[in-house]
């Protein structure tokens, strides 16, 4: 009996010993630190309420423009085609491919031998046909004379002028033939009708030149152009006389400036494209024929205007269904977010007007000096807490002496009230 006895109070002390345990650790786990609880200043909620992190510019004021762009190739702006006027062999090249050359240089020469026969038989023919046009017009003269005496019939004067009418043509027809001779000759020399640059040389020498194919290809040295096809919308805004400012496809130096001298007056049907044509007033030498270039044509610009990054903004998407016409309508609204006394996001409803690349114009919304927030705006709702980054945070040693406070840390305490509550526990022990 005392041993059973013994066993059940020990029972008994156990399971009591066992239930203090749980209900100490049930009251430090509900009762203890409040950064713990989900509902405490330290919980979820304290976690909702902290301050974003953000990084913030000033908004400034400066010029944007409003830009079409299209990328087009450098070619003279007249290239002619040379095309020998006479057949056969050449026996000279005197100009090859990138040559300057004058007007009137020669640029080959074609063999000559038969066409200064044919010069010399034109110049006899009409040497012979001239005889006979003189002595012609003296027998009409005179057959004329007689007749007006009565001393010839009206027979002899028509033979007389039919005779002189015959050598009349054949003597023209001979001076026509003189001069096709000449022409012939001096076409056997292929000389360049314009000053410029030789682009392409399609013969050699002992080639047989032929009459229409052509023989070289001359870059006329009177400018420079390059042609844009450019879509409806862009080409409908263009008129002639617009600048044009022209990059190299691999630079970001501008390397030509030119304006727009002629636009086409309809689309072309295949491709539904505009074309048009800059003129370029002055270039780098690097910009040459067949040179890709990167041309910005400036439409309008705006001086002294609110512009900000494209990336500071929101863009906000709505779709509307139009019960009548059961239309889809999608409005697009921007925003964006400015600090405010460096603790406090607020946000803006933009107005947008140019756009230039990354930068884009705001007529209203925005003010300059105004902090705008351009890092960390894309989880913020109106009036959210922020921390710029960068700057101390509140309560830190940084703030502290940057307001003038105390340097707690310098001290070793670490609370405001520290101090103090030594002091009274220093006078109560003594």
């Amino acid at each position: 009996m005392i041993t059973q006895s013994c066993t059940s109070s020990l029972k008994t002390h156990s399971l009591s010993f066992i239930l203090a345990s749980l209900a100490t650790l049930f009251v430090v786990s509900c009762g203890g630190n409040d950064t713990q609880s989900p509902g405490g200043p330290g919980g979820w909620a304290g976690m909702a309420r902290q301050a974003t992190s953000v990084e913030v510019t000033e908004v400034t004021t400066s010029s944007i423009s409003d830009l079409v762009r299209s990328f087009g190739t450098i070619r003279a702006q007249d290239v002619v085609t040379i095309i020998p006027q006479v057949s056969n062999r050449i026996t000279h090249i005197h100009a090859d491919l990138g040559d300057t050359v004058r007007k009137g240089q020669m640029l080959a020469k074609i063999y000559d031998v038969p066409f200064r026969d044919a010069l010399g038989q034109a110049e006899a023919q009409l040497r012979q046909s001239r005889a006979s046009y003189i002595r012609d017009s003296t027998a009409y003269q005179r057959q004329l004379q007689l007749f007006e005496r009565g001393a010839s019939s009206s027979s002899e004067i028509e033979n007389a002028l039919s005779a002189f009418q015959s050598s009349k043509a054949q003597y023209e027809s001979a001076h026509a033939a003189l001069t096709q001779s000449r022409e012939n000759l001096d076409n056997t020399e292929i000389r360049s009708p314009v000053n410029g640059v030789v682009l392409n040389r399609m013969i050699a020498e002992g080639d047989l030149a032929r009459t229409g194919d052509p023989a070289f290809e001359i870059a006329n040295l009177v400018g420079y152009e390059t042609r844009l096809f450019l879509p409806m919308e862009d080409w409908e805004a263009l008129t002639v006389g617009l600048p044009v400012t022209m990059r190299l496809s691999n630079r970001d130096e501008v390397a030509a400036n030119g304006i727009i001298s002629r636009i086409s007056p309809q689309l072309n049907p295949n491709t539904g494209l505009g074309e048009v044509v800059v003129s370029l007033t002055d270039a780098i030498r690097s910009v040459r024929q067949g040179v890709l270039v990167d041309s910005r044509i400036t439409l309008k610009t705006h001086e002294n205007t609110v512009v900000i990054p494209r990336s500071a903004m929101i863009e906000q998407v709505e779709t509307f269904i139009e019960p009548e016409t059961n239309t889809v309508e999608i409005r697009r609204k921007y925003n964006a977010f400015v600090a405010v006394g460096d603790t406090v996001a607020r946000q803006r409803e933009l107005e947008l007007g140019l756009e230039q690349g990354e930068r884009v114009e705001v007529l209203a919304g925005l003010e300059p000096g105004e902090k705008l927030i351009v890092t960390g705006h894309r989880n913020l709702s109106d009036r959210d807490r922020i921390r710029i980054a960068g700057q101390p945070r509140p309560g830190s040693r940084e703030q502290r002496l940057e307001d003038g406070l105390p340097d707690t840390a310098a001290t070793g305490s670490t609370e405001p009230g520290a101090a103090g509550e030594s002091d009274q526990s220093t006078s109560s022990n003594g």
